[in-house]
């Protein structure tokens, strides 16, 4: 048993998605060899990662059939973040990933999407922040239970900045937090782009793996702002499966391929996709048709992350201010960690620079 040998025999074994052996994208290191065992360290490009097991599995098989079947072996997994910002300059610089999280139109529940992926990827273990960008119908105070409040303010460099609030182990940040919401936020565009680089800007997000925002529905001033002012790593795009979003859902996969928008397309997320009881999770009912935000991912060669169901459980989380993802298991938040699991796998390939229709046909609900 050497180090040579566990080399080789992990030189067999590839990542599944970046398409190269564990050896040569350096993912393996601190190998140990005794009389008891083999152990060593993969890294992963995102704590998220939802092939950890396959990728251990096959590591044991790939190290036994070389050494020996009866050697034990013991993996550990660490994780560094990969990213495509390779010069991260003055905006958001500890920023590893930006995610826009859009809508071609309203009521398709594109903040109860972003909310509780946000809340998938931090229950992996990565350093979440989410930003409410929906200026005229935050959703965010609601959602988390933090109507009310307000957040702090701290002097850096002779400089005000926000401090985000903290909830369920993410970063908060909405304009819900700081107007009453019984008042209407009445702002020409402008206005409302100026609010939205302040977000950017002004507050203190410190070192993230993953700033989700949750953009306002349809196309607009803010998603200019946005996208013009932020390097923004990817978007995805929420449907439901009814002709009348799917119209709209082209047309927003449409405004982010316009040169001036231009971002890769993460993949595409159906919500509502069929509806189930919790006392009969077996049955499902197609309400707003069935496949529709499946169909139009394969049109468009773009991963198709997941389909949500429509449960009653996801409605009341949001209202009460405990998403779903902060609850017991069950089928809705199991159906959003393999959403978010799949959606962490397409951002890893994005910043490895591995093309659309790779990441559309390996990225599948």
């Amino acid at each position: 048993m050497t180090v040579e040998n566990v080399l080789k025999a992990l030189g067999t074994v590839q990542e599944p998605d970046l398409g190269k052996d564990l050896v040569t994208l350096n993912m393996v290191k601190d190998i140990v060899i005794n009389e008891t065992e083999i152990s060593f360290t993969i890294i992963l490009t995102t704590p998220a990662c939802p092939l950890k097991d396959l990728i251990k599995n096959n590591c044991i098989q790939a190290v036994q059939k070389e050494i020996g079947k009866t050697v034990p072996v013991k993996i550990h997994f660490i994780s560094e973040m990969n990213s495509n910002r390779t010069d991260p300059g003055t905006v958001l610089p500890n920023v590893k990933n930006i995610i826009a999280v859009v809508s071609g139109k309203g009521g398709v529940g594109k903040s109860t999407i972003a909310t509780n992926f946000a809340l998938a990827l931090a229950a992996d273990g990565a350093k979440v922040g989410l930003m409410d960008a929906d200026i005229y119908g935050p959703s965010l105070p609601i959602m988390f239970g933090l109507r009310g409040e307000r957040p702090m303010m701290q002097t850096v460099n002779g400089k005000g900045m926000i401090l985000p609030m903290e909830k369920f182990g993410i970063r908060l940040m909405s304009i819900g937090l700081l107007v009453d919401e019984k008042n209407a936020v009445v702002w020409r565009g402008p206005m409302a782009s100026s609010a939205i680089k302040q977000f950017v800007s002004e507050v203190l997000w410190d070192a993230l793996d993953y700033l989700v925002i949750d953009m306002p529905p349809g196309t607009g001033d803010i998603h200019l702002t946005l996208m013009q002012a932020v390097p923004v790593t990817g978007v995805i795009v929420v449907t439901t499966p009814q002709d009348v979003a799917l119209a709209d859902a082209k047309k927003a996969i449409a405004m982010f391929a316009q040169a001036q928008l231009k971002a890769p397309i993460i993949g595409l997320v159906e919500n509502m996709s069929y509806f189930v009881s919790e006392e009969a999770p077996a049955h499902k009912y197609y309400i707003f048709g069935k496949d529709g935000g499946k169909r139009l991912a394969e049109e468009y060669d773009i991963p198709f992350l997941g389909q949500i169901p429509l449960i009653q459980g996801i409605r009341e989380g949001g209202d009460e201010g405990r998403p779903v993802m902060t609850g017991e298991e069950n089928t809705a938040k199991k159906a959003f960690q393999e959403f978010a699991g799949h959606a962490a796998r397409s951002i890893a390939m994005i910043n490895a620079h591995i093309a659309t229709e790779k990441r559309a046909e390996v990225v599948v609900a």
